[in-house]
């Protein structure tokens, strides 16, 4: 298994892409095979039964040994369930891909559905988070620089509206992923013609039973692998919102304003004692940047097929896929219990407030200016000026107040009592973030209520 696997993902994630599960749903799809062709092609039922009890030998060692020799992967585990079994009644009428990649689309169509609770889960959380601070100011920043007051709730609101929309795209995936189906070695179904006359509906009970709504009517060998880069880039859009909020909150961290949680036993630095670093959103973000890396794997091999096949692409999609489901699991996984264990510092927050505000006001002020007769122009180049002097000297330590050089000055018709008036509540500086929130989490209520177990799931410990 990889780094990523044994690291980073959860049980359930690892348990999918396992060698020995993939082993387990190789050897029940031929089962179901020789269960369907038992009749015409005379299998006996003693054989099925023998079949069946060797099911859960798995002996990874001897397939190994099997592939060395045979330098054929999937001869390799057909020998072995035969030897274990006593019989050849398996394979009958299938090629290599019509075993592995109904199994592998069985693999990823399992995986997008435990990432869609797990997004549930943390749209869910998040939402919890934006209905808690939707009406907490806090300075919003634009080139990292401070420009407006916001809400902290509207933050989590940002992310959750991003998280929504990517959410739809894998709803939508997951009802339109299709299964390969017994194609043959070019894609004709020849080879399960020649055994069952047709193979319309043996493809038909095995889609139902893996789970699949539809099936391919014409592909090659291999399914065109542009389906694989539309799962691997949905994986990259779902991480794009977690990294986004991952970095947000390590802004915000590194101001003193909020905190990703610290466990009491938790070390932020082998050499500094006094460190409290974001390490888990530090990990969330170089997680999708593996992804995408991934994402950049998959495309390379999109477009890229052989008349009706090629095994070009087999060791990128081995490496690929899976690790993609594992990042992406990681990711959620990681901020789920990011969430759980964050935090804000009030009176931080309150004095970055106190002391950006007189700044952060000139927008209003500018409206007030306009609204009094004054030229926008002349009332922004005023504004412009003064300000930006006067937080050139609180930069440089030096005593100043905004307030009083506006009131002094003539291109600005408000008195001081009025300037004071408009910088006063810092809630009347947050425009309709409140209402913007709350509209995002009645949609966070109505996506996720398809998956109740969202409101429950708790992430596994994190490293």
């Amino acid at each position: 298994m990889s780094v990523l696997s044994n690291r980073y993902a959860s049980k359930e994630m690892r348990e999918i892409w396992s060698p020995e599960s993939k082993i387990k749903a190789e050897r029940r799809l031929w089962i179901d095979v020789m269960r369907f062709q038992a009749e015409a092609l005379n299998i006996p039922t003693e054989a099925i039964a023998k079949y069946e009890a060797a099911l859960e030998k798995i002996d990874l060692a001897s397939i190994d040994e099997r592939e060395k020799k045979s330098r054929h992967d999937v001869k390799a585990r057909i020998d072995e369930f035969n030897a274990l079994a006593g019989h050849e009644y398996i394979h009958l009428g299938m090629t290599s891909r019509d075993l592995t990649e109904n199994i592998e689309a069985a693999q990823i169509l399992s995986a997008l559905k435990l990432i869609q609770e797990r997004t549930a889960s943390l749209l869910f959380r998040i939402g919890e988070k934006a209905e808690i601070y939707k009406a907490l100011p806090i300075v919003g920043r634009s080139h990292n620089v401070p420009a407006q007051l916001t809400t902290l709730g509207k933050k989590f609101a940002t992310i959750a509206e991003e998280l929504l929309f990517a959410f739809d795209r894998l709803n939508n995936l997951v009802e339109r992923y299709p299964l390969r189906g017994f194609k043959g070695p070019v894609g004709t179904s020849q080879d399960m013609r020649d055994l069952l006359r047709s193979s319309g509906e043996i493809e038909r009970e095995i889609a139902k039973s893996l789970g699949f709504n539809r099936i391919l009517d014409s592909t090659g060998q291999v399914y065109p692998r542009s389906f694989d880069f539309d799962v691997v880039s949905a994986l990259a859009q779902l991480a794009a919102a977690p990294a986004n909020l991952a970095t947000s909150i390590r802004l915000m961290a590194g101001l003193e304003l909020v905190s990703e949680g610290f466990a009491p036993n938790q070390v932020g630095s082998s050499a500094m004692p006094h460190k409290m670093n974001s390490r888990s959103c530090e990990r969330i973000n170089g997680l999708a940047v593996v992804l995408r890396g991934y994402l950049s794997m998959i495309s390379e091999v999109s477009g890229e097929q052989w008349n009706e096949g090629d095994i070009s692409d087999s060791v990128v999609r081995r490496v690929a896929i899976s690790d993609a489901f594992f990042a992406l699991d990681a990711i959620l996984e990681t901020t789920l219990t990011v969430l759980n264990e964050f935090g804000i510092f009030e009176a931080n927050i309150r004095r970055e407030i106190e002391e950006q505000l007189p700044f952060l006001a000139t927008t209003k002020i500018l409206m007030a200016a306009v609204k009094a007769g004054a030229g926008r122009e002349s009332a922004h180049e005023a504004l412009k000026e003064l300000s930006t002097k006067a937080l050139i000297a609180k930069r440089e330590g030096k005593a100043q107040s905004l307030l009083d050089a506006i009131a002094a000055d003539s291109r600005i018709p408000l008195d001081k009592s009025v300037l004071e008036e408009l910088v006063g509540n810092p809630i009347e500086f947050i425009g309709d973030a409140t209402s913007q929130t709350e509209r995002v989490v009645a949609r966070i209520g109505a996506a996720i209520k398809p998956f109740p177990g969202a409101l429950t799931y708790r992430p596994g410990a994190i490293r």
